[in-house]
């Protein structure tokens, strides 16, 4: 009996162990200031690329930069601004990817895409 919960604690320990060594190496590293600094400008570029282009209401959509991966996320009136912001925002220098997350309203309520 004792044997057995000698054993179930060492299991125990041992899964532990494993599971913060994969949560450890899972977490990404946190950004330095430049990284900061060159995301923070590159969203300045797809906000102006957004906002400057005449066939997109560009108000309600928020850019949010990871490394050069922006997340467009809020709401767009119309399924032609959907699919122009993500296409206009991956055409500004410096975007390796665009993560879509904007929402269609569709008769003043959220919809499905």
């Amino acid at each position: 009996m004792a044997r057995r919960s000698i054993r179930s604690w060492s299991l125990l320990i041992v899964a532990t162990s494993v599971a913060m060594l994969v949560a450890g190496c899972a977490t990404p590293n946190p950004r330095t200031a430049a990284e900061r600094a060159v995301d923070d400008d590159l969203v300045a570029r797809v906000d102006r690329a957004l906002r400057d282009d005449p066939n997109i209401y560009a108000r309600h959509i928020d850019i949010d930069v990871n490394r050069g991966v922006v997340r467009l996320s809020g709401f767009v009136w119309t399924s032609d601004d959907l699919y122009a912001a993500r296409r206009v925002a991956s055409t500004v220098p410096g975007v390796t990817r665009v993560v879509d997350q904007l929402e269609l309203m569709v008769g003043g309520r959220t919809g499905a895409r």
